[in-house]
């Protein structure tokens, strides 16, 4: 069984960052395992612009940032598998994982980083009433379809969901002359990011139904029809609101989840909120040596923060393999208030002197809003942002002299709902 310093799970944007960013902190034997037959990840089929002006200072399209890293990683002795497959992890750092050239074969990591990305919620998770027609598909999976195989979906679409997958793909299907004759939203606000609903809705005049969700599915061979109703407050259909529409395809756009079956398997505790790993201020999990970024930790709005989470998780794993590595036996909690969806990292060890920075998504837009990061009892920061969405995560970084060994909380001070 061979033995690596470092093993990369995911070659995507958070494992190519990763690997470079360990390679950079000085571990030289690092290996990359990726499932697909070439590295990149979901980028390869985002060929809309959009990625790299934080990276790279200027703007990218999907598969152009991932050849940016892609040569970076060339320049490199980080070795690669694809087409590999990792069915297990262990606490100790075993690695077993099948290909067609080893068949089944081990290897172990000093350290580990998990970067397996998320998939996508599909049409079972929410349990649409109706017939199973085909033309029922995520958006990721028409966006391959029509990105990368060259594939027509279907003529006349209806999306459910407002995540940003689901508006790119309605101006992509548009671009590509197809009808896309709605966008309905189950929340009383998108879930997409605000420049996506102005450019692929709003300027192809394509309606967002919010408060609205799908509540049944007809056809037979093929969708015929789709009904979507209005929601309560507690999000259930009212009856006599309903609306129906004469379509071939309904595109799922509902949400992410993060591929954490690896971190499971290895015992890693896992965040109900995020659905991710709990991790420190190192981004290292509860299980020593094995660190986690990217979209396998929490989903991020923009790949450049995947990637610079990713650089980070490859600086930590080479200290720890390095042993530089602060003590961890002395740490504190990091929690929120309940008008937070989440906020990360979950626990910050007190030896160290870099900075920390928080990651926090909002549950409900807010306007005029004051944030108080405590200290125990005490205010160690307080912020004012003009609005909050949920669409979009938040980062403050923080003084680790500031922080002191209390528990941390973050909470609003002042709010006023949009």
């Amino acid at each position: 069984m061979r033995e690596h310093e470092l093993i990369v799970i995911g070659g995507g944007s958070a494992g190519l960052a990763a690997a470079i960013g360990a390679h950079k902190n000085g571990l030289k034997d690092i290996l990359i395992i990726e499932r697909a037959d070439e590295l990149g990840g979901i980028l390869l089929q985002c060929i809309h612009n959009g990625f790299g002006l934080h990276a790279f200072g200027e703007e990218l399209a999907g598969p152009t940032y991932a050849e940016r890293w892609i040569y970076k990683l060339a320049e490199t002795s980080i070795q690669v598998k694809l087409n590999t497959s990792v069915i297990s992890i262990t606490k100790d750092h075993i690695v077993s994982y099948s290909s067609k050239e080893e068949g089944y074969a081990k290897a172990k990591g000093k350290s580990i980083i998990l970067a397996m990305g998320c998939r996508e919620r599909p049409r079972g998770a929410i349990a649409i009433p109706g017939y199973r027609p085909a033309g029922v598909l995520t958006a990721g999976t028409a966006q391959e379809y029509v990105n990368i195989k060259g594939y027509s979906i279907g003529k006349k679409i209806f999306i459910l969901g407002s995540g940003d997958i689901g508006l790119i793909m309605a101006r992509r299907l548009t671009l590509e002359g197809a009808e896309v004759v709605g966008v309905a939203e189950i929340m009383p606000y998108s879930n997409g990011l605000p420049r996506n609903v102005k450019q692929c809705l709003d300027d192809y005049d394509i309606p967002l139904y919010l408060n609205h969700t799908v509540t049944f599915i007809d056809g037979h061979d093929r969708v015929s029809s789709i009904t979507i109703s209005k929601v309560d407050d507690n999000l259930m259909p009212i009856s006599g609101t309903e609306k129906t529409f004469e379509v071939d395809t309904l595109l799922l756009s509902i949400g992410l989840i993060p591929e954490n079956d690896l971190s499971e398997i290895a015992g890693i505790k896992l965040s109900p909120a995020t659905k991710g790993a709990f991790v420190n201020n190192e981004l290292e999990t509860s299980v020593p040596g094995i660190f986690s970024c990217g979209n396998v930790l929490h989903v991020h709005d923009l790949v450049d923060y995947v990637s610079k989470e990713g650089e980070s998780a490859g600086e930590s794993a080479a200290n720890f393999v390095l042993g530089k590595s602060n003590d961890k036996s002395e740490s504190i909690d990091v929690e929120c208030s309940s008008d937070f969806g989440y906020i990360l990292p979950s626990k910050i060890n007190i030896l160290g002197d870099s900075p920390v920075e928080f990651m926090y998504r909002i549950k409900k837009p807010m306007r005029d809003v004051t944030i108080g990061i405590y200290s125990g009892d005490n205010l160690i920061r307080k912020t004012k942002k003009k609005t909050l969405l949920p669409s979009i995560m938040e980062k403050v970084l923080i003084e680790k002299a500031k922080l002191g060994e209390s528990d941390i909380r973050i909470a609003i001070i002042k709010e006023e709902s949009i």
